[in-house]
């Protein structure tokens, strides 16, 4: 019988009778392929991993945020809850501390029903909020739009604008309102002539307006609109700035690509802002609408602010934290019904 020649992997294996014959002649095995065997394999010992990546970035945050962490609950939470409890009790004043009796919702009752001031308050902060949102969500808006073109300066008129969000915080606006430049700004920015003989200091009267728009049919509320925006128009540039700076983040993120797509296609400028630049800053408008609510219901110079803080400094607690919790719950009413208006006309843009 012929030989045959066996491959493996590793050799080539000679096999067949006649050669198994002359190797036993000769005392050795007959030849065995080493591929039908294979050497079992080992795995190598595995070695102790530390912490991913992940969880190690996860435990630097927890540890820079511990501290805020540690604050609201030993700190605020303490607080809040106490607040809350006040709302629903009768605070005694004493010597070394105070006591709290429960009287369920008499005090809710009181500040609604009884104090005609607090209501009245909050109903005159929510028509000038009507007003003031969209005149401070479209101011912002237009000079975002201006401050994003190119020009000489730029950066110089960017921060004029946003001068006032500085001046208005901290030290500098006590000094400011301690000046005599601040009150002399505040007897310019008074009230407006409605022509009763009282005296005014507004920057322009209901009688100019009237007199401007005389050949125009107004209606008289639009005349009162128009009319509080000017004598307010100091109030919404200093508050603008934060809505600005938002607003240019925006503006800046679109692909400049979009826009010279539509300088090809011969779109005009009024076309390409409806349709293409307010829809990619819609959620731009959406947080500016929530924070400018927030920022006027929260302002120092807010009327229900001041008379909440008379009331507390006047150790009336109870009604103080029934105003103040009443005040939050009205704030989070408008916020969700600000959200809700604009939502349908929000577009997100898909960046797969």
């Amino acid at each position: 019988m012929k030989n045959e020649i066996k491959k493996t992997k590793n050799n080539v294996v000679l096999t067949g009778s006649s050669f198994d014959e002359k190797r036993g002649a000769y005392g050795m095995a007959p030849a065995r392929s080493k591929a039908k065997h294979p050497a079992p394999f080992v795995h190598p010992p595995r070695k102790k991993r530390g912490l991913s990546l992940t969880t190690k970035r996860s435990l630097s945050g927890w540890l820079f945020v511990l501290p805020f962490v540690l604050g609201i609950i030993f700190v605020y939470i303490p607080i809040i809850v106490e607040s809350v409890i006040m709302t629903f009790s009768d605070v005694t004043i004493f010597n070394g501390g105070y006591s709290m009796e429960f009287v369920g919702l008499q005090n809710y009752e009181y500040i609604f029903t009884k104090d005609q001031y607090f209501s009245t308050t909050i109903v005159n902060g929510i028509t000038d909020l009507i007003i003031q949102i969209p005149s401070i969500v479209i101011f912002s808006l237009f000079m975002a739009i201006i401050l994003n073109q190119k020009m000489t300066g730029r950066a110089v008129f960017r921060a004029i604008f946003f001068l006032p969000v500085i001046l208005s915080t901290g030290i500098v606006d006590a000094t400011l309102t301690a000046s005599k430049f601040s009150e002399n700004l505040e007897n310019v920015q008074g009230g407006v002539d409605t022509n009763t003989g009282e005296e005014a200091g507004g920057i322009v009267s209901a009688m100019d307006i009237e007199l401007l728009l005389s050949n125009i049919k107004f209606a008289t509320g639009l005349v009162d609109i128009v009319t509080t925006l000017i004598n307010d128009i100091f109030n919404i540039i200093s508050r603008s700035g934060v809505q600005m700076l938002i607003f240019l983040s925006g503006l800046q993120s679109i692909s400049p690509s979009i826009y010279e797509s539509c300088e090809v296609e011969g779109a005009s400028a009024w076309e390409t802002f409806w349709k293409i630049t307010f829809p990619m800053i819609s959620p731009m408008i959406l947080v500016n609408a929530i924070y400018t609510v927030i920022d006027a219901f929260t302002a120092a110079d807010n009327e229900v602010m001041i008379y909440m803080e008379k009331m507390y400094q006047n150790n009336e607690f109870e009604w103080a934290m029934s105003m103040a919790w009443s005040y939050i719950a009205l704030v989070f009413v408008i916020i969700v019904a600000v959200f809700l208006i604009l939502k349908s006309t929000v577009f997100y843009q898909r960046r797969d």
